[in-house]
């Protein structure tokens, strides 16, 4: 217990650093022999369970024809004890259920850098209070991943501030499903969902069955849990441009939830104002890019949801 009440009081302090809803942490790549692989080495040591560590340089260039990185990887990972417990008062945090990072280093650089959100951030979007233990232990051990793999490195400041929004930054839904049907129900919804989501322009860079892993360690408190990881990758790529650190946002994650005894299905999304407010985005490309995906994901979920 005085180890756990050290970590947060350390979480409080570090959290306290950082104006900035994303932090990122920078060390020299010591000519290659820090990569994505071996970042993602030190976050499994520490029990973080990982759903991708993906290269997007190839589509960027199949795409693009061209990258402004040596390296950019987008890194989903979650901690299934964490969020298990978070769950049970706050079952929003399946918005991080995967979270994400970005893991990149410029052209002309031997830099490597992580970037991920603040506990603060977190908590701003999901509605979790500030100060609450398992999501500041999450950031402790996200630090702690970062110090193992990064020895040598330290958190960056950014000349831009976070900036204010009057905008939702999450969209959500309640849809009835019955008690006896919802496996069909849920199936249905799943496929209608990912069925548009090509024609718009999305991926799904990953799913995750959220409920398996409680049920694993013993807890039951739902019909289903899932996670949905989607993508954009023309929003990706014009972001990164000015913001790499950006992927703390991407892919962004819809999560779908029914309780045990309750005939209805909760859904989630974050909203891309949480990029521009966070980010203090003002490169009008990006701007377009960020909107249009807004637009076509609440036109979607508001079609298979009425």
């Amino acid at each position: 217990m005085k180890l756990l009440t050290k970590l947060i009081s350390i979480a409080i302090i570090a959290g306290s650093l950082f104006a900035n809803d994303v932090q990122v942490f920078s060390a020299s790549s010591e000519n290659g022999k820090i990569t994505p692989k071996t970042i993602e080495a030190e976050f499994k040591k520490l029990g973080f369970y990982i759903s991708d560590n993906r290269d997007m340089n190839k589509p960027f260039k199949l795409q693009f024809k061209e990258t402004d990185f040596k390296v950019y990887n987008l890194f989903t990972l979650y901690k299934v004890d964490i969020v298990q417990e978070l769950s049970k008062e706050y079952p929003s945090i399946g918005l991080f259920a995967p979270m994400s990072m970005s893991i990149y280093t410029k052209k002309g650089e031997d830099k490597i850098h992580v970037s991920s959100l603040t506990a603060a951030a977190m908590a701003k979007i999901t509605g979790i209070p500030a100060d609450n233990k398992e999501l500041l232990k999450l950031e402790t051990l996200v630090h702690k991943a970062l110090k193992n793999a990064m020895p040598k490195g330290s958190f960056e400041t950014f000349t831009y501030k976070v900036s204010s929004t009057d905008k939702k930054l999450t969209t959500d839904y309640q849809v009835e499903i019955s008690n006896d049907e919802w496996e069909d129900e849920k199936d249905e919804f799943q496929m209608s969902f990912e069925g548009e989501l090509k024609p718009n322009g999305f991926v799904q860079a990953g799913f995750t069955d959220v409920n398996y892993d409680f049920k694993a360690s013993g807890y039951d408190k739902f019909d289903f849990y899932d996670s949905e990881s989607i993508c954009k990758l023309p929003v990706i790529y014009a972001v990164a441009k000015t913001r790499p650190e950006a992927g703390a946002f991407a892919p962004c994650t819809v999560y779908m939830y029914k309780k045990k005894g309750e005939e209805m299905m909760y859904i989630g999304y974050p909203n891309v104002y949480n990029w521009m407010s966070s980010l203090n985005i003002d490169d009008q490309k990006a701007i377009e890019a960020l909107e249009d995906a807004q637009t076509r994901m609440v036109n979607i979920l508001n079609s298979i949801t009425e």
